[in-house]
């Protein structure tokens, strides 16, 4: 399927992730954060666009809370509530068992309240994030915040844990592992329940965030095509491995230009495949489908963008 892209350009680099704004004063108002650190709310009609506050980090996934406020996943501080009224910004989650988290990344938030989250690396941070990616450490996680406050790791040995989403009846709770190019089911209830497989195998390329629609969807943003180089290496000594991801940036393999997202129903089947040709907007990190609109985030680009179904 092919679409239209529009672009709407925010004043920040890497508007990596995409939230809509349900029922409310934000009704239908899309949020996003950038590399420097700020949030922005772009309003329904893209005309308006403010900066309503500053994590102090690098904000990735964004998330709406049951509260009205925000969930983000910042990559160096953790997870974070910020309220888009006054711009507050409260820590909920730094640290898993005992540790600082190298590489918060991405969440879903259950009906209860639980949020579940990823935790990329417990190597590398986002800047190095080609060196996990590379090397194929597999120490990404998936977490579990619950409403008690409780805290407990549910997955891990992921390979590089990105996107999270909670299937329409909350069955199970999903986690892309863009090293593998896979998505990972973990059953929440039924005869399954606390047992992992695959919603999706052999991904067309490597999956960043994922997000539930109001379709009922898992939508799975594509970042990148397969690339051969990279396949081989992950296979490679580890040696080898680490020593491709000491050579020059211009050198390393890098993500090739696309713009990309596919939709899972809940049994793995693929229903929607957006598949945009010669855009200039490229690698699409945020994915979030609202109303038969599907928004776009890019890890790179200055901007957001949608398709229309």
């Amino acid at each position: 399927m092919t679409s239209q892209l529009e672009v709407i350009a925010v004043p920040g680099p890497g508007a990596e992730d995409v939230v809509v704004a349900g029922p409310g004063p934000d009704e239908g108002a899309v949020f996003t954060g950038t590399e420097d650190g700020s949030i922005f709310r772009i309003s329904h009609d893209g005309q308006h666009i403010d900066r309503i506050a500053h994590t102090g980090g690098r904000p990735l996934g964004i998330e709406l809370d049951l509260d009205g406020r925000l969930l983000v996943c910042d990559a160096h501080r953790g997870v974070l509530r910020v309220d888009p009224r006054s711009g507050a910004v409260e820590g909920v989650v730094d640290r898993l068992e005992r540790a600082p988290m190298m590489f918060c990344n991405n969440a879903a938030i259950a009906a209860d309240g639980t949020v579940w989250f990823s935790d990329s690396s417990t190597r590398y941070g986002i800047e190095q994030w080609k060196d996990d990616f590379v090397q194929d450490t597999r120490t990404g996680r998936l977490a579990r915040l619950s409403p008690d406050g409780s805290l407990e790791v549910v997955l891990d040995g992921l390979a590089f844990a990105n996107g999270v989403a909670l299937s329409a009846d909350e069955s199970f709770v999903a986690v892309a592992e863009t090293g593998a190019r896979t998505v990972v089911r973990w059953w929440l209830t039924g005869p399954r329940a606390g047992t992992r497989d695959l919603l999706v195998a052999d991904l067309p390329g490597y999956p960043d965030n994922i997000a539930r629609g109001s379709d009922g969807l898992i939508w799975v943003s594509i970042a990148s095509p397969i690339d051969p180089l990279v396949e081989r290496l992950q296979r490679g000594p580890l040696a080898l491995r680490k020593l491709v991801t000491k050579i020059p940036d211009r050198l390393q393999p890098a993500p090739k230009h696309t713009v990309r997202a596919q939709a899972y129903d809940g049994a793995g089947t693929l229903v929607h495949d957006l598949d945009v040709q010669g855009s200039a907007y490229h690698m699409v990190t945020g994915v979030r489908e609202h109303d038969g609109r599907v928004w776009l985030g890019s890890l790179h680009e200055p901007a957001v963008a949608y398709v229309d179904l």
